[in-house]
């Protein structure tokens, strides 16, 4: 084609992208319309809705800043559960991938018996989390339960655990640690795909336990660490049912009609952003307040996100 004579495509050219681009829509439309209507209009409804008043009876009105200032200044849960919320993320999730990868180097390990540790470390993930974190509460419990009472048995302190404020998430981050199943499951996995030669390459090297697994084992594995602390991270954020159930338990508000119960029990220590939400929103009809602690929860979302994913930036070094 003649550039001097004809500047632009040429109407066969423009007809077989638009073709193109009509067919590669007609492949993407169902991820389209699945991200417009489950992600794309609910996030733009939360941001509108978090700058009015909306009770979910009445028409939204347009109130400005109005929910934010009251989230950030006036919302005596916010800043509890926020500092719950982050204390959660950093310390649940690191124990988290330290416990599930040192049980899946201990697993890969044992000679004998392999599917019988296997299944006893993998049982736990498979618990209800109500189910589980009833057990807990009733396992912790500071009076009779059979933890304090072997604690005290040997002489060691007795904690509270979920009537403690200072030992309720330390208590939550052992439930989460019992669960570790699903890690130990990826990580044994990733340990097994790590090549045997390089490790007896290190041992003829004269490398000891501890300069394999630096220089060897991590540098396999980092995108799999990458991935469990990205997930966790998520996880911890979305942190409702376990933090909620031993609250209740532990306070004797076990349910029932009528009983009205004031997450966070004891003294706001498991407090978490989604009970929040879920408390101003649904419990007192504020969306409005609501949706705007919704928006806080998905930034903080986004930035542990975005910093974890950063190649170089991160808490991990990826592997090349």
């Amino acid at each position: 084609m003649d550039g001097t004579l004809s500047p632009g495509l040429s109407p066969e050219l423009r007809a077989k992208r638009r073709r193109s681009a009509l067919r590669t829509a007609a492949f993407m439309s169902p991820w389209l319309i699945g991200f417009g209507v489950f992600f794309a209009y609910p996030l733009a409804s939360t941001v509108y809705f978090s700058f009015t008043k909306y009770d979910g009876f009445r028409p939204p009105v347009f109130n400005g800043l109005d929910n934010w200032t009251y989230v950030f200044s006036d919302l005596p849960m916010f800043w509890p559960a926020m500092r719950n919320t982050l204390w959660l993320v950093v310390v649940m999730v690191a124990c988290r991938v330290a416990f599930g990868l040192g049980i899946g180097l201990l697993i890969t390990k044992i000679k004998l018996g392999t599917g019988v540790f296997r299944t006893l470390f993998y049982l736990p993930y498979l618990a209800p989390p109500v189910a589980a974190t009833l057990a807990f509460v009733f396992l912790l419990n500071p009076g009779t339960g059979p933890v304090n009472t072997l604690l005290d048995a040997v002489g060691l302190p007795t904690p509270g655990w979920f009537t403690d404020a200072s030992w309720s998430k330390p208590a939550l981050t052992a439930l989460a640690v019992w669960g570790i199943g699903d890690l130990m499951v990826i990580f044994m996995a990733a340990l097994l795909d790590v090549p045997r030669e390089q490790y007896e390459a290190a041992e003829l090297d004269g490398a000891g336990p501890l300069a394999r697994f630096r220089h060897i084992t991590l540098p396999n594995i980092s995108p799999i660490i990458l991935f469990a602390v990205v997930t966790g991270v998520i996880q911890a954020m979305q942190f409702y049912t376990q933090p909620l159930v031993a609250g209740k338990v532990a306070s004797g508000v076990i349910g029932g009609s009528g009983q009205q119960f004031e997450p966070g029990y004891p003294d706001k220590s498991t407090l978490t952003l989604p009970q929040v939400i879920y408390n101003v929103g649904f419990q007192r009809f504020d969306y409005g307040t609501a949706c705007a602690v919704a928006l806080v929860l998905f930034a903080l979302s986004m930035a542990f996100t975005a910093l974890l994913m950063r190649r170089r930036g991160g808490l991990i070094e990826a592997g090349d």
